[in-house]
């Protein structure tokens, strides 16, 4: 694993619409509460695709405590609970962004757009950042696009579900 960063800038608080929001690195030890999150927050995924056995529903404990080995983890923390991540790894100058995941209760707030920035500072080293999502997921596609991510491939990921792979290139980088 290519390492750009060794986290955050800094440990980033949002302090508005009443709560106190921390963005930080997770470790190994937040495994368990990130897994039942990305199965809760996946599920809506699962619905538009009439597909629950894609692969953040069907991830085990095992497969995510691994997952910590090759790729970096920031969580969103708001009064102690994890309501938001994010992961990346950085190989050959691309910052692959994986798994953004906000619970259910605290979406379209701005926690999403918050773990993207601050992915996106943490392996600001990179040339460019690389997503997927599926097809037909408007909401994500839209959050995507409007950070500046562009489609530049698309694959077929299983009989019901299309993915596409979303690029931008690193503003400072080139």
């Amino acid at each position: 694993m290519e390492v750009v960063s060794e986290g955050p800038s800094e440990n980033c608080r949002e302090e508005n619409r009443g709560w106190d929001m921390i963005i930080e690195k997770a470790t190994v030890s937040d495994a368990g509460e990130l897994l039942a999150l990305q199965k809760l927050a996946y599920r809506s995924e699962a619905e538009i695709y009439d597909d629950f056995s894609i692969s953040p529903l069907v991830q085990t404990l095992e497969s995510m405590e691994k997952d910590f080995r090759n790729q970096f983890f920031l969580k969103a923390v708001i009064d102690g609970r994890i309501i938001g991540s994010v992961r990346a790894n950085a190989n050959e100058g691309t910052c692959c962004i994986g798994r953004l995941i906000v619970h259910p209760d605290f979406q379209n707030r701005g926690i999403g757009t918050r773990l993207m920035d601050e992915i996106e500072q943490t392996f600001s080293g990179c040339k460019r950042f690389e997503l997927f999502t599926g097809d037909k997921s408007e909401r994500n596609l839209r959050l995507y696009q409007k950070r500046g991510y562009l489609i530049f491939k698309t694959a077929t990921m299983t009989d019901r579900t299309n993915i596409v792979f979303l690029e931008k290139k690193n503003e400072i980088r080139g």
